[in-house]
């Protein structure tokens, strides 16, 4: 498909979403097919390094759901997208979290969780690299940031780094570089975007 005949597919797909918000249950899965896959503008065809093509597609359809939905029916939709969503439909959702009204912001932390349980570095770097991960609290936020090490997640692609890094993130992330140099493991160079901060602790979030 020419990017020109992409274009027209997209278009299209956007305003039959538009007219018919309710479509997008069954347009979702299929935009990538019906419109673009492969790396994104980062490159990377996995989606760890930033959105891929079809990820794209989807943020455009839910950029239509969004303005054509009142604000709870347009969370029940993302609720029910991710939930019966595959992986790559996951990962597309959890970009476009920044989307849902404020008073969802419990059901944005909820699919963040669910996202960061997994060891799936596509969904974990979809969960901590848009606007929505500013709802995570402090604790979530360093926990997501010591789940990026463990998995290889580029910690340059984590939201709130290096502004949230606190005198407790900083010593978590000092303990588990230790940890790794003791058991004789290479320890990732993204750490020192961590070890690097200083913070001032009278700063320090609760």
């Amino acid at each position: 498909m020419t990017g020109e005949d992409a274009r027209r597919a997209l278009a299209d797909l956007v305003a039959r979403v538009h007219d018919q918000p309710d479509r997008i249950a069954v347009l979702f899965p299929a935009a990538a097919r019906r419109v673009s896959r492969g790396a994104g503008p980062s490159g990377d065809p996995d989606g760890v390094l930033g959105p891929t093509l079809e990820d794209l597609v989807r943020l455009e359809l839910l950029r239509a759901c969004a303005a054509a939905t009142a604000p709870g029916p347009f969370a029940d939709e993302v609720s029910d997208l991710y939930h019966h969503g595959d992986s790559g439909e996951r990962r597309a959702v959890l970009r476009g979290l920044g989307l849902l009204d404020p008073a969802a912001a419990p059901l944005a932390r909820e699919l963040m969780a669910d996202a960061l349980r997994t060891n799936d570095t596509r969904l974990v770097a979809a969960a901590v690299g848009g606007p929505a991960a500013d709802l995570l609290d402090l604790h979530a936020w360093r926990q997501a940031v010591l789940k990026c090490l463990f998995t290889g997640v580029p910690l340059a692609g984590v939201r709130g780094v290096p502004e949230r890094v606190d005198a407790e993130l900083v010593r978590m992330c000092a303990d588990y570089a230790e940890e790794r140099e003791r058991a004789g493991r290479p320890v990732p160079d993204d750490v020192h975007l961590v070890l690097g901060h200083s913070p001032d602790d009278e700063h320090t979030e609760a």
